[in-house]
């Protein structure tokens, strides 16, 4: 990979079991959690009775490092010194074709040797983990740790003495019930720390020419779902964390093989899709927008893939989150969109919801029992003017329709189909001028007549004559994709600017703002929307484009990456989408903020968006919208074509 990644990936299981290196060089800083708090590891090799750091931070001379680079599961280091070449390869084989693997808390630690100066070397590793990898904040409680045999191999845990599974939820939030689990065929031990210093857990072995390492975390219930406690996939059946990791350490080249094969067919893939540089932009989002899900089963044995909106608000199951993400999940395992669904549709149907569209999501990471935005805390209820009707709405609908036509059956979608029709009502009352209301963009604050608003209204619409015809119930079909015809070439008419260009609010000439939501029109082949309207739109953005990417809209610099690759999918030209997104690719190649890939940045500068939050800046990142960056890979596909 030539992209220099603002942020490596080296655990990522969950929103809460995630450690990533903010360096170009691992030894450059303490690795974190994507949060920016400490979770830290280091890693030692003594070769020939010398000392060097190879993982993290400290007074020992660092390796020299020769390359990093990354594909879709594994990021691969190289280092130098005293004649040896080190590697360590660290990979979560988070598969999204397989539940099992995507969801085993076990992630790996591949290290690899060889003497580059044609002499014999003793090398010995140690590589140790600190406490706070199971706490909230580094000391904020106290913690355990023992030493566990697995027979040949052999194990270090610690976890929280009170272990109070899933006592709270929040944004700026990390776990602190359940046990991790260090573990090689070496040596383990225990560091107790001294004052502020944390505890380490460290795991000793000697590296001939390879060796395996691996990170287990064993959280015991995962999410608390309206009222009950739920446990991840892997653990469905009540197999000990142990089983597990001796299970991983013996199966490690098999699923190695596996993320390898999955990692390269995307890689070539998504070259023919859109370009080089989109493909390696993909390898970097994968991981991220995979492992900021947890993946449990409900009461019935239906799958729940609860997002957590990282750095917005810590909210779960949101709505406008799991939209844009959906393309990934679509190409890989569209039954993972359904697991994004349930949850809203539960909340829906409960006494709790008032109003006729759709909720915005179902509470607050790893706590769901009801929608948390825009709750008014004192009284309980939820304020009518956060709420975001169109845009949710819309959402459900098209992302129902998508997964209709990627699973090829309408099942899913005739479970909920009297609540569909709901929605497409209050579309069809109020999508075709919206009034002052939110939406997905909601940072930018309410705004009246929104046309790309509108525009999801009319996707909305489709998406239910869609969900019909493939029902064979034509009449619906034919009645529903002429009213979304109608309203398409009525937003044509009122949002020209007269030059081409269409409007950012319809009572607002001269302004732009990118229309990202016409995009399934073109994937579903509906053609709704003129297509000189669509082109005549596209060209007409090329003199807002600054040096990291078109801005969201005309009322700032600002951008969102997802609804970013959005807008390049309208073009039909290769040439021209892949001219779109290279500021994209230059924007996480060049960024000062190192941080796990922001969806939300500055155009001219290349910063994330960021405000202050006690100690740290906080913005968006770790969000599984990035998923919404395969939507030119999903194109290519072609599994979304209905018409």
């Amino acid at each position: 990979m030539k992209l220099r990644a603002p942020s490596y990936p080296l655990i990522t299981i969950d929103p809460f079991f995630s450690v990533w290196s903010s360096s170009d060089k691992l030894t450059d800083t303490d690795t974190v959690h994507w949060t920016s708090r400490p979770n830290r590891i280091l890693g030692v090799a003594t070769i020939d009775g010398v000392d060097y750091r190879f993982i993290g931070k400290n007074d020992l001379p660092a390796m020299k490092q020769v390359s990093v680079d990354c594909n879709a599961f594994s990021t691969t280091y190289v280092f130098e010194a005293a004649g040896v070449r080190l590697k360590a390869i660290f990979t979560s084989p988070i598969l999204l074709n397989d539940l099992y693997l995507l969801t085993r808390p076990v992630s790996y630690l591949e290290l690899q040797s060889e003497s580059i100066d044609r002499k014999k070397h003793q090398i010995k590793i140690k590589v140790s983990v600190a406490e706070e990898i199971c706490t909230d904040r580094t000391k904020s409680e106290a913690t355990s740790c023992e030493l566990v045999d697995l027979g040949k191999l052999k194990s270090v845990r610690v976890g929280s003495v009170a272990q109070n599974v899933i006592s709270g939820s929040g944004d700026d939030h990390r776990i602190n019930w359940g046990y991790f689990y260090l573990t090689s065929e070496g040596i383990p031990s225990i560091e107790l720390g001294e004052g502020d210093e944390p505890t380490y857990v460290c795991t000793e072995l000697e590296l001939k020419k390879s060796a395996l390492i691996t990170f287990a975390y064993d959280d015991i219930d995962s999410i608390e779902y309206f009222g009950k406690h739920l446990r991840s996939y892997w653990n469905k059946d009540g197999t000990p964390i142990t089983a597990e990791i001796a299970k991983a350490h013996a199966d490690y080249k098999t699923v190695a093989k596996k993320c390898a094969d999955f990692a390269d067919r995307m890689f070539i893939d998504s070259v023919r899709a859109g370009g080089e540089k989109y493909a390696e932009i993909l390898e970097l989002a994968y991981r991220q927008a995979v492992a900021a899900h947890k993946l449990v089963l409900d009461e019935d044995g239906e799958v729940l893939f609860i997002s957590k909106e990282c750095f917005s608000n810590g909210c779960a199951a949101t709505v406008d989150v799991s939209y844009p993400s959906i393309p990934l999940f679509l190409i890989y395992n569209p039954e993972l969109v359904k697991g994004m669904m349930r949850p809203i549709y539960k909340f829906t149907r409960s006494e709790a919801w008032k109003y006729d569209f759709a909720p915005h999501d179902a509470g607050q990471y790893p706590i769901l029992n009801g929608q948390v935005y825009g709750l008014n805390r004192e009284t309980g209820e939820l304020m009518f003017h956060k709420q975001m009707p169109v845009e949710e709405c819309g959402n459900m609908l098209v992302m129902e329709a998508t997964v209709a036509l990627a699973t090829k059956s309408t099942a899913f979608a005739n479970e909920h189909l009297d609540i569909l029709k709901d929605w497409v009502k209050y579309l069809i009352d109020n999508g075709r001028d919206p009034e002052n209301q939110l939406c997905t963009d909601d940072f930018a604050g309410h705004l009246a007549h929104n046309c790309n608003l509108s525009l999801k209204a009319i996707m909305g619409i489709a998406g239910l004559a869609i969900i019909y015809g493939m029902n064979g119930k034509k009449k619906e079909e034919r009645k529903y994709l002429k009213l979304a015809k109608d309203m398409a070439l009525d937003w044509a008419e009122r949002a020209s600017n007269g030059d081409g260009s269409y409007r950012l609010a319809y009572d607002a000439p001269d302004t732009f703002s990118m229309k990202y939501n016409i995009v399934w029109d073109k994937l579903f082949g509906t053609d709704l929307m003129p297509r000189c309207v669509v082109e005549s739109e596209f060209a007409s953005y090329r003199k807002h484009i600054n040096s990291y990417g078109l801005p969201l809209d005309s009322r700032s610099d600002y951008t969102k990456s997802d609804w970013l690759v959005w807008t390049a999918t309208l073009t039909s030209d290769r040439d021209a989408f892949e001219d779109f997104v290279a500021p994209l690719w230059q924007f996480f190649n060049d960024s000062p903020s190192r941080v796990p890939m922001t969806d939300w940045y500055y155009t001219t500068t290349g910063e994330h968006t960021a405000h202050r939050s006690g100690d740290i800046d906080k913005s968006f990142r770790n969000r599984t919208v990035q998923g919404g960056l395969f939507i030119k890979l999903l194109e290519y596909k072609g599994t979304m074509k209905y018409c």
